[in-house]
């Protein structure tokens, strides 16, 4: 990753494992990396209005603790951001894994009784998370969190594949869409990490406003955000369509940074 910068700010010097591309302290004597971390709110704001609304359809509890994870990686994100301390950069990483673990669960139970649990997979994925993060705190090695999160997130794809294949093709669209959105997210992230140096000095011949524009790891946060509440909406609306409650996604346009979100609108 990207040196880190000598200037000082409100949390003093960084000791997280990991420096990213945003310089320091630049906006904000309070924030280390200001737009890496307002970016998360498209990862905190959705997904709180998805439990809501999801609690309030009596749907089941797992897709609520699905938009809450989503919220609980994008709180720990601001912080890790805002304070690049390692013991935030936990509280970024590590609900990666717990939050896409029940992400795993959603989908690949979701041709089940309806409020039936399985235990099995509880368990397993229970086992997953626990060994990850024993590992993790004894080997602080980011590649290693990165890869298992990989892990999980490619048996979501190869599963929701399979699924808008055999079983529900006329999902394809919200499937790709959240796939093809996060993996641009991906893209940036990866350009942001190589070609850093490069992206930095852009910066400095570019008008302030302007350079915002070239913020790819907050670009990051924004399209894996939404790709991740998308995917949340096509676990629901499988597990909505297997219960036959006739559900159906509607897209509704929202004044929150530029994008739009969905909403799945579910009548029991």
């Amino acid at each position: 990753m990207a040196p880190t910068i000598d200037r000082q700010g409100y949390w003093g010097r960084p000791t997280s494992t990991l420096e990213w591309c945003e310089e320091n302290y630049v906006v904000s004597f309070y924030i280390a990396e200001f737009w890496n971390t307002v970016s998360n709110l498209i990862m905190i704001l959705p997904p709180l209005y998805g439990a809501v609304h999801t609690y309030r359809n009596g749907l089941e509890f797992r897709y609520i603790c699905s938009f809450l994870g989503l919220s609980a990686v994008g709180v720990g994100s601001w912080c890790f951001h805002m304070t690049l301390l390692y013991e935030m950069q936990l509280l970024d990483e590590l609900p990666m894994i717990y939050s896409t673990c029940v992400f795993v669960y959603c989908l690949y139970e979701c041709f089940k009784q309806e409020n039936s649990i399985s235990l099995f997979p509880i368990v397993l994925l229970l086992i997953f998370s626990v060994s990850v993060t024993l590992v993790y705190l004894q080997w602080k090695e980011p590649v290693f969190h990165q890869v298992m999160y990989g892990v999980l997130v490619a048996c979501l794809v190869m599963r929701s594949i399979f699924i808008v294949t055999w079983v529900y093709p006329w999902l394809r669209a919200l499937c790709y869409t959240s796939l093809g959105v996060f993996l641009l997210g991906f893209l940036l992230w990866n350009i942001d990490n190589i070609f850093c140096d490069s992206l930095r000095a852009s910066r400095q011949m570019m008008p302030p406003g302007v350079g915002v524009v070239t913020q790819f790891h907050a670009w990051w946060h924004i399209f894996t955000g939404l790709g991740s509440y998308l995917h949340i909406l096509l676990s629901l609306q499988i597990r909505s369509t297997y219960l036959k409650y006739r559900p159906k996604v509607k897209v509704c346009i929202v004044t929150f940074i530029g994008y739009p979100f969905s909403k799945i609108i579910t009548r029991l």
